[in-house]
Order: structure tokens, then sequence, then C-alpha cells
């Protein structure tokens, strides 16, 4: 009986380590994972700016037009370690804060520390925009300035698509028509914010 007790003592010593060093083990990956998410996998703000294109093709001032289309190109730098896939949105342009144009923004994604241009073309309503009393103005002076926003929802994929996480990222930009020199010129200014 004392061999068979003895063997009862070892195999319940063997089971407790296993039981320690997987404690242990659980412990160590939780931190491991809780630090990557603080670190490496923390959401950062993409960085955003805004093109026009086919400028000389842009023309206001065409009789018994009310929608002028504007081709842009939006460049989406994603500095996160996580592709981030996008619905459909709609993107707005403003001009002293009224809304003079809709670009519609299909479907796409952005992959892990990656640039992607995406094409959008916004409908200018002519009209509107001449109605209001700062265009002649500000036309005088030799620019254009408008505020563009948009708002992308979807979500985050990451580590070989095990962690999938609702985001939404929210654009503002500044962009400035320089309407001195030809071609036509045009800077943005773009903040970002994603919201995980």
């Amino acid at each position: 009986m004392t061999f068979e007790s003895g063997t009862g003592s070892k195999s319940r010593r063997i089971r407790r380590c296993c039981v320690i060093v997987c404690a242990i083990m659980v412990v160590v990956i939780s931190v491991i994972i809780v630090t990557l998410f603080l670190t490496v996998f923390r959401a950062r703000d993409p960085k955003v700016s805004i093109h026009a294109v086919d400028l000389d093709k842009f023309d206001l001032f065409q009789p018994n037009v009310t929608s002028v289309p504007l081709a842009m190109v939006i460049t989406i730098t994603n500095p996160n370690y996580g592709t981030f896939y996008y619905k459909n949105s709609t993107g707005y342009l403003n001009y002293h804060e009224m809304m003079i144009a809709e670009a519609s923004i299909d479907p796409g994604s952005v992959p892990a520390r990656s640039t992607v241009n995406v094409s959008a073309t916004a409908g200018v309503m002519s009209e509107k925009l001449m109605g209001h009393e700062k265009f002649f103005e500000d036309l005088a002076l030799g620019g254009l300035n408008f505020t563009a926003t948009a708002t992308l929802p979807g979500k985050v994929v990451a580590l070989l698509h095990i962690i999938k996480v609702k985001a939404t990222v929210d654009i503002w930009c500044d962009v400035s028509f320089n309407i001195t020199t030809l071609p036509i010129t045009v800077a943005s200014s773009c903040k970002t914010k994603i919201t995980v």
C-alpha cells in the first residue's frame, strides 16, 4: 500500500505542477496580448489628402448646367497593423458652411501599413455656389476655399482575420483652389479621427 500511496501523491504533485505551469502560461500570454493591444495594435488615425484632377475640364460658367462634375482622388494612408474595410459612404463639399456638392464613395479597403487612392466625383451645384454672397468676392481675390467632410464606417481586421473590430473614420479637409495661376492648383489639409 505504501507503494500505491507514493504513486498517488507523486501523480498529484505532477498534476499540481501542470496546473501551475498552465496558469503561468495563461497569465504570460494575457500580458503579451494586452501589451500588444496597448502598443502595436493601438488604432492610429489615418492620413488623408484630396487631389482634384482634370481641372482643365472643370467649368462653373457653363450655360444651362446646374451640376458640374469635379473629379477627385482621395489618398488614404493606413498606419495601423490591421486592414480597414469601409462601406458605401458619401462625402460633402461645403462652401462657407453651405453644402454645394456630394460625392459617393464606393466600398473598399485600405491594407495594413499602406496607401490607397480612392476616386470620387462630386457634382458641384454651380448655381448654388455662384449664388452665395461671398463667391464673386472670393473669385476676385483669386481663391476659393472649401471644406470637405466624410465618414467611413467599416471594420478593422487584424491578426490573420482573427480580430475584427467595428471602426469609423471621420475626415475633415480644408481644400483651397488657387485660380490666379494656370493650371488651377489645389491644396488640401486634412484631419482624421478613427473611432473603434
